[in-house]
This record gives structure tokens, C-alpha cells and sequence, in this order.
């Protein structure tokens, strides 16, 4: 789910942003629309899909050095259309943004960058599949990347591996969003295994660890009265791994869906109702009022976990802001894993 379609704000005007969180419930006008029984083809829906309005390449890891102290990464690009086609020079109507950031225990490093496609700024190709906004890279084939970024106070260089099969959200794929109907075509890459070196203003840090990559594309993914969302992935001790969201609705009722996965990479998907998630604590930061520790239940497979934040002030204070960082699992199921929240005013 995710601010993976946050770029779309840049492409709406400002009376818009009634629809739906950042206009995301905008209707789709001549854009493309995602539809059940898709049949996915590799490596081209790795690239992009200029017809649908909205698409991200979306990866979070969660990785430790020697010393055992944990680090968060995210390294974003999202693609937004002005109108449904690639085009090319300074008249292609594709715009480009990237996030990257590093969570430490007291820390949160954030850097962003904007582009114009058709330029040779930033774009993805599929094959060879390589993903860039200027000198960011995200390159090699979805089972060996190498992934790269800078900003002022940070930069990191990772080589990922994966180590299990891509998996699917929702209806193979299709993913619905909202009980109008309002959907997106969502796959993963939640089994890399990732090691690398990451430079900090108080040195360098040889670190290894888990990755999750989110592929996800729409032109209407949310209704016009949902407000924002709460996305979790986590991975569990025993290998097996959750994603699942809460759509918060402007009537105070919620949207969730959830995807289990097992350590082969087979998946059950769960409709709305399924699974919750329920804040336990409260943070300030940045101004604003942030739910950073989270009881989290799927009961269907017994999960009943406390969800708590590394560093609590991991605020992405970006063209549009949000909190996004790395959690610890504890309860029924030990584990780690990412944390996004949106529309939090």
C-alpha cells in the first residue's frame, strides 16, 4: 500500500486534496484502470506502466552491524503521469520522485530528489532492470541488485540476493483498496538478503541483514473519504512474513487487508476485517500526534503482536510528509519489519 503513491500529490491541484488522502482518490479520468485476472509477464511489469496515473519501486530493510546496532533503509522512487503516455524530452508528462533515509536508534537521516522524465533524469527500464532519479541506482536483475543513495549526512551502498519467490497481494495481484471497489496491482520481493556499507557522520558500518520490495501500480487507488493509511510488513522468526494495512476512513471506520506469507513464499490473502491493528502509544514529533507502538492480530494465524518503533521520530519531512521506519515484533511472534503511517496531521 503505502506513500509508494505519495508522488501523486505533486500532480494534483491543491483543490483536490479533499479526494482521499493527496487527491489519491481523484478519479481516474482517461487513465488506466486495474482490473482482476491480470496476468502478470517478467521481466516487463518490472518497468513502468506509463497508461496507469501512479507506480512505485519501494524497498525497506531492516539490518544490523557487528556491534548489533540496528539501522533502518528505504530507498523509494515513484512515477506519477500528467497524462496517460511516456513521451519524450521536457514534454513527457511522466514526473519522478525519490526518497531515501536511514533510521539508527537516535537518528533519522532523509533526503529527496525530483525529476521531469523524458530527460534521462530518473525512469526505470526492465530488462536489464534498473531503476534511478540522478545518481541513485537501484540495478541488476529482482534476484541480485545493487542498490545506492546519498544525502547530506548518509550514503549506502547494498548488494541484495533473493532468496525466495516474488509474491502477490490480494486476488493474484490485484489488490482492492476500499469497499467502492478502488484498487491497484501490488506485488513483492520480500526475501532478499542484503549486505553492504553504510556511512554515517560518526563513520562507516559494515551491515547485513533482510529486505522488502514492493512493486505497486493504480490511477485511483483510494476512495474519496479515506484519510490515510497504516502499513505493516513484518518477517517473523520463523520465516514467515506479514503485510498487511488499515485504511482509515473519514466516518471512523476502517479498510484493512493482509497477505500471510510462508517461509516457501506460498500466500493466503485476507479481506477487510481480517486483520488490525490497534495503536498502544502515542509520540510527539514533529508536531504532530504519532501512534509508534501497535498491537497487530491476525487470528487466523494466531498473531497477536506488539509492534514498537526503533526511533520514534523517524519522520520523513518530505514534499509530503509522513513516518516511516524499521520496528521490533514481539508476542505470539518474534521478529522485525518496516512501519509506514500517512495523513497524520
Amino acid at each position: 500500500m503505502n506513500v509508494r503513491l505519495i508522488i501523486a500529490a505533486l500532480c494534483f491541484p491543491v483543490t483536490a486534496f479533499a479526494q482521499g488522502f493527496a487527491g489519491l482518490g481523484t478519479a481516474a479520468d482517461d487513465f488506466a484502470v486495474p482490473e482482476a485476472g491480470y496476468e502478470f509477464d517478467f521481466p516487463r511489469d518490472h518497468g513502468p506502466h506509463p497508461d496507469f496515473r501512479i507506480e512505485w519501486w519501494y524497498l525497506t530493510a531492516n539490518l544490523r552491524a557487528a556491534d548489533g546496532t540496528p539501522y533502518g533503509l528505504q530507498w523509494t522512487l515513484f512515477r506519477s503521469a500528467l497524462a496517460p503516455e511516456a513521451g519524450m524530452g521536457w514534454s513527457a508528462p511522466q514526473l519522478w520522485m525519490g526518497h531515501a533515509a536511514v533510521t539508527t536508534p537516535d537518528n533519522h537521516y532523509v533526503s529527496e530528489r525530483l525529476a521531469r522524465g523524458g530527460i534521462g533524469q530518473a525512469g526505470v527500464t526492465a530488462s536489464p532492470f534498473e531503476a534511478w532519479i540522478d545518481d541513485w541506482q537501484l540495478v541488476g536483475t529482482f534476484d541480485d541488485l545493487n542498490m545506492t543513495a546519498s544525502g547530506p549526512d548518509f550514503a549506502y551502498d547494498m548488494q541484495l540476493d533473493a532468496t525466495g519467490p516474488l509474491v502477490f497481494h490480494g486476488d493474484d495481484g490485484f489488490s482492492v483498496k476500499s469497499a467502492s471497489g478502488q484498487a491497484s496491482y501490488y506485488y513483492s520481493q520480500p526475501f532478499y538478503e542484503v549486505t553492504g556499507m553504510l556511512s554515517l557522520p560518526d563513520g562507516d558500518a559494515q551491515v547485513t541483514g533482510n529486505a522488502w520490495l514492493d512493486r505497486e501500480w493504480s490511477s485511483q487507488p483510494l476512495s474519496d473519504n479515506q484519510s490515510g493509511w497504516d502499513w505493516f510488513s513484518l518477517s517473523f522468526a520463523d520465516g514467515a512474513k506479514l503485510m498487511g494495512f488499515v485504511l482509515r476512513q473519514t466516518d471512523d471506520t476502517f479498510y484493512t487487508a493482509a497477505t500471510w506469507i510462508n517461509p516457501d513464499g506460498t500466500t493466503e490473502a485476507y479481506p477487510t476485517g481480517a486483520f488490525a491493528a490497534s495503536p498502544l502509544a502515542v509520540h510527539a514529533t514533529a508536531g504532530r500526534d504519532v501512534p509508534v507502538s501497535w498491537q497487530v492480530t491476525l487470528p487466523d494465524r494466531e498473531v497477536d503482536v506488539t509492534v514498537t518503533a526503533i526511533n520514534p521520530d523517524a519522520w520523513m519531512d518530505v514534499s509530503v510528509p509522513y513516518w516511516e521506519g524499521p520496528v521490533t515484533v514481539t508476542g505470539s511472534h518474534d521478529g522485525i519489519g518496516y512501519l509506514e503511517m500517512t495523513g497524520y496531521e
